[in-house]
This record gives C-alpha cells, structure tokens and sequence, in this order.
C-alpha cells in the first residue's frame, strides 16, 4: 500500500429552526398551518438528537434546535469574552483601504480579478454542480437554510453531495453578497468537519472583497485547520477592529514573521490591557515563538480548564500541544474529522478519528487505506492501528482467495459499534471487490456493502446480481443501486425480503421500499399497497415536503442538495423516517442526480 494520503476536505449552529420558516416564506413557500404559527421544516421524527440509535420506529417530535454539547467557537478568547461567530448579512463588501497612488503597482491587474458574481473552487468537470443549479433561490432563504441546519447528516453519500455543491464554483444568488455567500458556505463546510473544503471556499475570494462575516469565518477555518499563520493574509482587514481574537492574531502574525522585536511589544500591550489572559494568552505566546528568533519557552497546563474552544483547539494542535482527551467531549463530532486531516499528527494518533471521517464521507476509501499503509509501512508495530494495517495487507495481497476473505472478516468483526463497522466496510472496498461471488457467497452483504459504501457499483458490485440471494440484504442493496435495472422489482421479491427483515418494525423493508419507490423500480399500484402495509405515510404534507418537491419541479439540483440535508439532520439512520428518504430520492432523481440518488438508498440498506 501507497504511503500517499489523498487528503480530502473536513464541520454547529444555535441559530433558531424559526429562520428556516421565515425563509420559507420570503420563498413564496407555504408554511402555516390552520394555527397560523410557523411550520418545522423538519419532516415527522427530527428534532430531537439522542446520543444512542433509536431502537423504536421513528414518531414525530417537536423541533429542538439546542446542541447536545457546547459548540468548538471563540468566545472566551480573553476578556473581554469574543462573541460566537454566528455569521451576520452585510449589505455590501468591505475592502481593505489601499492608496491607489502609492500601491498602484502592486494592485492586482483587472483581469486576474474574481468576481464575486460566481464563487467556488469547484467544477463540473471535477464533480461539481452546475453555476446555475441553486436556480432563482433566493439568497436569504439559502443563507437560513446553512445557517440552522444542525450538521453532521446521518447519509455519508448525502454529506459527500452537500460538500461538492457547497464547494461548487455557483452563481451569487439574489439578495446576497457574494463574499457573505462563501462564508455561508464555508461555515457549513465547518460543522461538517469539512475543513479543508470550508478553506478553499474562503480562499475563492479575493482579500480586498471580504466582508465582516467572511472575516470571522476565515479565523474560524484557520483554527479548525491547526493553521494560524492562514490568518495573515487577511489580518489587516481587521487590524483596527478592535476584536480580542485579531489584536492576539496580530501578536501571533508578527511572530511567524520572523519580527520578534514587533510581537515582543505587541504582546506586552495585550497583556497590560488584559486583553488576554490565561491558557489563551499563553497558547497565543507559544504560537509567537515559533517563528524565527522566537525563543520563547511556554509550558502550557490545562488544569482548571473545563471546554475546548476553536482557539484552543487550534493554537494547541499547531504547536504540539497534547489536548486532554475528557476537553474532546465537550465538543462536537466534527472536530474528530478536522483532526484525522491533521498533517501535524501522526498516523497512528490519526487512525482513530479517520475511520469516523470515512464513515460520514470526510474521508475517501482510498485515502483511509493509505494511511493505514503508512502505519503499515514504520518498524514500530505496536503502533495503535498496526493489526489493523496487517490485515488490510493480508485482505489486499494473500494469493488464495479464502485467506482474503479470513483477513476481511478479522477486520469487519473487531469493532463493536455500528459506525465503526461501516467504517471498516469503507476501509475495505477495494479488497472486497477482489472476492468472486463464488468464494464470497455466504459474505455477500457485506461484501457487496463494502463494495457499494466506495462507490464500485459499475465496476465491482453489479456482478453479483445473479449470484446474490433474493430476499437478502446484499440483494436489496442490488436492487436500489443498479444504474441499469432490468425493469421494476416484483412485489413478491419484495415480500420475500419483509419475511426476514429482523429489525424492528420492519424498518430496512420500509427504507427498501421507500428507496425503490424514490428511484420509480416498482409500479405505483405495487408502492401504494406496500406503504399501506408498512404503514409508511409518503403523502403527509408539511414545509418541508413542499420546499423539496418545489425545487425538484424547478430543477435546482443545489437546492435539492441543500434541501436534502435538511430532512437528514440527525447522526443517526434510525432517526431517518422512510417518508423522508422516499422524498430525498425521488427529488434527487428528479434533477438528474441519480447516483446519489442510488447510493444514499443502498447506504439505508447497509447501516440498519
């Protein structure tokens, strides 16, 4: 195995659900009811976050927008406190003021200019959407979406969608600054764990258009990568802001600047000011001292320190310093990926976060796979993860089949929860697409699973159709991922499959159905009479099944995405009602995103 690592981008808000009502509204959505009070956007069973899977059939709840742990932001920088970068609208751009007569030389010529009317790094060639693809949306009611929407999503397939769309290079929709857009955008990316992504949104801009918004998140991206010096480039758009984040940020700049007899001073003003004082202060002079002629010896403690903030978290990680593993709780899934992308860290301290990143989709198979090829690759096998990288080895190069698939089950069966399992399926799907379904017959759900989470439909997964069992798992998997069905799936198959359905209340039949019915694979006659007997309501009503068929009848396959993250906001499959995964599909397949489409329905499948 390569010791290449392709790393691919790493992101919670207390905004109010109400936002998202309002914006449905600016919309021209309907969305109250007979009580004329606003109407969750949420479809029936979201709202209320339980740290264990939910082991009932999904009911409906009311909205309960407040965090289970206290969000990773910047409000106890030093005193006085830093507000929480809960990102603001601005009317217009604020450049930075240049003197035209005196820096006309260095100014940026016209035509290397971006314009703020398109921003995004990503293009449709390399997987990205379409510029015109939010359609007419209008940006307020975009900017509230991203804003309330409480990330990570439950679908890995979803969330790797929601990061191309959101890296995208898309028309600044209407109502919105284009500087304010990328901010958005990048904050979201954050709450994700998408940091490396949330980076390239931001650096789409140029310096001289960023706004007051843009400004935080760019701070907020800088220390979620363990990268201070990424806030110099930008410091002198906010070196009269008075912030406390951006007079320490200045310190921190003049530092790595190799300036000490600058920071030196800076850092004394900060201090007599008590601007900063604490772990916060010390962390941002040891960050200092790292540049040249630093020399600065700072020993940090974190006794009496009860919660990680991004400044913490980010100054700590850049200079080395080990971060008590209780502080990680008091923070949200997200920062276990912005870790596992952590090119300061080593394998071994990496191995653990990377596995969650593959699972919600941070992650790719192939760079998890190299990274266990690197701990593989150092004499020291007692390293944390080094079996798991022997049997990855011996699943990739034992010449006889069954050994292969020996070393595969060692690496499903070893982990216990159900995240970390598909994680392995992740780690896996290249090796697994090596098993024939002659010799992997009695593994063929997970092998097709494993095969299916790394997207090897076409290439791998597809030659088992005739081979897979009718009524079991890896056969329903088939059924909803093939991109080219032999016809519709009978409603005895179908049946066949609800006889052995062991979870309870049937919930992967109701998913299986609620996917085939979404992509148009059973007759409408079929699909009506197996709802009924599942009890799955699909034609109940609310503002969020209109917004989401709305955009589909507009075909805006961003908005589409944007909205399909929506009705995903829980960390859990058994949190997603089949009503709404009906809904996600049948949009996304709509807007000519079947792939997705496709996958996200197999992963139903996969996960329960």
């Amino acid at each position: 195995m390569s010791k290449r690592l392709s790393r691919l981008p790493i992101s919670r808000n207390k905004a109010a659900l109400g936002a998202i009502a309002i914006a449905l509204l600016a919309a021209g959505i309907p969305a109250l009811g007979q009580n004329k009070k606003p109407e969750s956007l949420l479809p029936p069973g979201f709202g209320e976050q339980t740290p264990a899977p939910v082991q009932t059939a999904p009911r409906a709840i009311a909205p309960a927008p407040v965090a289970p742990h206290t969000p990773l932001v910047l409000n106890d920088v030093g005193t006085p406190a830093v507000p929480e970068p809960s990102p603001i609208p601005t009317e217009s751009p604020t450049p930075v003021p240049i003197d035209p007569a005196t820096l006309a030389k260095y100014d940026m010529p016209d035509y290397a200019r971006r314009s703020l009317a398109q921003v995004g790094t990503l293009g449709v060639s390399a997987g990205g959407v379409e510029p015109a693809d939010f359609g007419n949306a209008d940006g307020l009611y975009l900017e509230s979406l991203m804003r309330a929407m409480r990330a990570p999503v439950a679908s890995r397939w979803l969330s790797i969608a929601l990061r191309r769309t959101l890296l995208s290079r898309v028309d600044t929709p209407a109502r919105m600054n284009g500087a304010d857009f990328a901010a958005e955008r990048a904050w979201l990316l954050l709450r994700m764990g998408e940091v490396d992504a949330a980076r390239a949104v931001v650096q789409a801009v140029d310096t001289q258009n960023y706004t007051p918004k843009l400004y935080q998140i760019a701070m907020q991206v800088a220390l979620a990568g363990a990268d201070p010096a990424g806030m110099c480039p930008i410091l002198k758009g906010q070196e009269t802001s008075g912030d406390a984040a951006w007079e320490l940020a200045q310190v921190i700049c003049a530092g790595l600047s190799g300036k000490p007899a600058v920071a030196g001073p800076l850092l004394d003003s900060v201090r007599k000011r008590k601007v900063a004082s604490g772990i916060d202060y010390l962390l941002a002079e040891k960050t200092m001292g790292l540049g040249a002629q630093g020399r600065r010896a700072v020993t940090i403690e974190w006794a009496g320190i009860d919660r990680l903030s991004a400044w913490r978290y980010g100054l700590a990680t850049a200079t080395g310093v080990e971060i008590p593993e209780e502080l990680f709780l008091t923070v949200g899934p997200q920062v276990a990926y912005w870790r596992a992308t952590a090119p300061m860290l080593s394998a071994s301290v990496r191995a653990p976060m990377a596995d969650l990143a593959a699972a919600q989709g941070v992650f790719s198979s192939t760079a998890l796979v190299d990274l266990y090829g690197e701990i593989d690759d150092t004499d020291d096998q007692s390293l944390a993860g080094a079996s798991v990288a022997r049997d990855l080895r011996a699943a990739y190069v034992e010449p006889a089949a069954v050994d292969r698939l020996a070393a595969l089950k060692r690496l499903w069966d070893e982990p216990t929860g159900a995240r970390a399992k598909y994680a392995r399926l992740v780690l896996t799907a290249r090796a697994a697409a090596r098993i024939s379904a002659t010799d992997g017959k009695d593994e063929a759900n997970r092998l097709v699973a494993a095969m299916l989470c790394a997207g090897l439909d076409r290439t791998a997964a597809m030659r088992w159709r005739a081979d897979a069992l009718r009524g079991g798992d890896a056969w329903a998997m088939l059924a909803l991922s093939d991109p080219e069905p032999n016809g519709q799936v009978a409603y005895g198959d179908v049946d066949s499959y609800r006889s052995g359905d062991a979870t309870q209340d049937r919930l992967k039949t109701k998913m299986l159905v609620a996917g085939l019915a979404g992509l148009g694979r059973l007759s409408e006659a079929d699909a009506t009479k197996l709802f009924g007997t599942l009890e799955v309501s699909v034609g109940v009503q609310n503002a969020w099944t209109r917004a989401i068929d709305q955009a589909a009848w507009r075909h805006q396959p961003a908005t589409v995405v944007l909205l399909a993250a929506v009705g995903m906001q829980t960390r859990d499959w058994h949190g997603v009602p089949p009503a709404a995964l009906y809904r996600i599909v049948r949009a996304l397949s709509a807007v000519g995103r079947e792939g997705e489409a496709r996958m996200i329905a197999a992963e139903a499948i996969a996960r329960l």
